[in-house]
């Protein structure tokens, strides 16, 4: 009984905000490469790689390499998630291809105490095209099409969503300025009722700076955020060190959630690969949830 609770608490919302379970499709709001993750979720802001193809699609055009990026989630209470991606340049534009595949395995089936009658497993997915172009110079804009699919014992749905970011480099060397609403969309009825997607709007910027003397390169990262169908405000931040361009640590904290807080992480770069691995702590007696990805660029 106590996993069923427990199942039935992740399903509702995988975030565990205060005002939780005015939309479904939690899935949308886990995070995509565990740098970002590390430092707090804050990729609105931070992502330089194609894990912007998540957070800010507008991010894309601050970088001309081409790159391909898979991460692996081990959440909690069964909830695993695949994550991946791809970017490439065509047309003098950047364009991205991602996908999540999120399942929630062995959900007890009863119809009275006792034994379970059977097991099934939750399924979810999105694939996703990004893109985005300057407006004006220092000023990007990007946008991110997604096609939806959700799987529930004997009842499926699909729909669409779309996210358009904005990025913006200040004058003032390593600062930048970012906003971006998420997940603008809809499903079809899953049995008798549309599921409702998580809208979410960021604002926030990000500051980088080196001490060439010391071969040390900082970030720190800080932003606004807030689910429009639910009355919380998260601020989210974090910050990176990197030491020779090679070793990185991470650190970053969640405001405003019942059941986690802070986060940490670090990474590894060699040549065109990279190796991140986030850690994410809850309570609640919830378990902890680790994340790794792999990134390599062409």
């Amino acid at each position: 009984m106590k996993k069923i609770f427990y199942i039935a608490f992740v399903l509702s919302s995988i975030s565990f905000a205060q005002s939780a379970g005015n939309s479904g499709l939690a899935f949308l709001k886990f995070g995509f490469g565990a740098r970002n993750i590390a430092m707090g979720d804050a990729g609105s802001a931070a992502s330089n790689d194609l894990s912007a193809l998540f957070y800010n699609p507008s991010r894309l055009v601050s970088f001309e390499h081409n790159e391909v990026m898979f991460m692996h989630n081990e959440w909690i209470q069964d909830v695993r998630s695949e994550v991946g991606g791809i970017k490439w340049n065509m047309f003098n534009l950047p364009f991205a291809v991602g996908f999540n595949v999120t399942t929630v395995s062995d959900i007890e089936v009863r119809n009275r105490p006792g034994e379970p009658i059977s097991k099934f497993n939750a399924n979810y997915f999105f694939g996703s095209l990004s893109s985005g172009f300057t407006v004006v110079q220092d000023l990007d804009f990007g946008a991110t099409f997604k096609y939806l699919y959700e799987n529930l014992l004997n009842d499926e749905a699909a729909g669409f969503g779309f996210d358009f970011g904005f990025n913006y480099k200040v004058p003032f060397k390593g600062l930048t300025a970012s906003a971006v609403i998420k997940n603008i969309g809809s499903m079809n009825a899953l049995r008798n009722e549309e599921t409702k997607l998580p809208t979410e709007l960021r604002l926030g910027g990000a500051y980088e700076f080196g001490l060439e003397t010391t071969k040390l390169d900082f970030v720190l990262v800080g932003e606004f955020q807030k689910y429009i169908d639910n009355d919380d405000i998260h601020l989210i931040g974090g910050g990176e060190i990197v030491y020779n361009k090679v070793f990185a640590a991470r650190v970053g904290y969640q405001s405003g959630y019942e059941a986690r807080g802070f986060t940490g992480g670090v990474g590894i770069s060699w040549g065109a690969l990279r190796l991140d691995y986030a850690y994410m702590p809850f309570s609640l007696g919830l378990g902890n949830a680790n994340l790794f990805s792999i990134q390599f660029k062409f």
